[in-house]
């Protein structure tokens, strides 16, 4: 039997599947352009489209692990419910779902919201899932390259509270092995939640300090502007977008994203290694750029 990939191609989606093959598990790759899709040997391309019922009924055939993972759009939750209840409707009893921290928390955030309705449903329909929790993603920090190298500025308005971010690969790595772990016990094992967090929990400023060591210059933090945040955001993205993210950042001014105590412990044990540190992802990055 295989494993279903949604969300193949993207930041996660793609780690997840290079991360299976390296293991030796069958994958499918969901994807609605298998010709662009750049999938390692051996992985089979499956054409499909979340909102299409028929081609997801499709999909799901010869699957017996779900890796559920789908991007923060407006019909997010239609799309992961028609998916989970189809996966139902096929028997699949092993399931991995793609959360978010926080996600019963941040209520007033749209797409955190979408994310715990979904858990609900999970938790409701008693299917057995492992629900993933990701804090703030390190690598989002990739697309500041310009203007912490050229204007010597940490521009995203994280807060004074701290966030417990956490590196793509340790989340990718314990998603690999929660799908193996289902998908290798003799029967569906009970539902569970995993936090992933970062082993540092940073402010904007405690941020900016670690560029501006890692690039040898000063680098300052540009502060808590939530309106201008949204301004520069909607000038490049959707305006609900732009706004659904000034909300999660306004909860982190308020609340932090903040790991609960024992989160790193189980993350370790999962790893066989600690979780990647911020300082390290910076080094890493700069390296690159370099």
């Amino acid at each position: 039997m295989s494993i279903l990939v949604t969300g193949s191609t993207g930041a996660i989606g793609s780690q997840v599947v290079n991360g299976l093959v390296a293991r030796g598990a069958t994958v499918h790759g969901l994807t609605r352009n298998p010709d662009k899709a750049n999938f390692p040997k051996g992985v089979r391309a499956v054409v499909g489209e979340m909102t299409d019922v028929e081609s997801m009924r499709a999909a799901l055939k010869g699957v017996d692990t779900l890796f559920l993972l789908n991007a923060a759009v407006t019909d997010e939750v239609t799309q992961a419910l028609i998916t989970l209840g189809l996966a139902r409707e096929a028997g699949i009893q092993r399931i991995v779902y793609f959360s978010v921290h926080n996600s019963d928390l941040f209520t007033d955030v749209p797409h955190f919201s979408g994310k715990y309705t979904v858990e609900r449903a999970i938790e409701q329909l008693n299917l057995p899932a492992t629900v993933l929790r990701p804090s703030y993603f390190m690598q989002n920090d990739v697309m500041m390259k310009d203007v912490l190298l050229q204007h010597g500025v940490y521009p995203m308005p994280i807060g004074d509270l701290g966030v417990a971010m956490v590196d793509t690969r340790d989340v990718a790595e314990i998603a690999v092995a929660s799908l193996l772990r289902r998908q290798q016990a003799s029967t569906p094992l009970p539902r569970e939640v995993i936090e992933l967090v970062g082993p540092d929990t940073l402010t904007g400023r405690d941020a900016a300090g670690i560029w501006s060591t890692t690039l040898g210059k000063p680098v300052n933090y540009a502060g808590n502007d939530l309106p201008g945040f949204e301004k520069n955001m909607a000038s490049r993205a959707p305006s609900w977008s732009a706004y659904d993210l000034r909300l999660m950042l306004a909860r982190f001014h308020s609340d932090g994203m903040l790991p609960t105590p024992g989160a790193i412990e189980i993350m370790t044990g999962i790893l066989g290694h600690a979780p990647r540190s911020y300082r390290d992802f910076a080094k890493e990055t700069a390296a690159s750029w370099h």
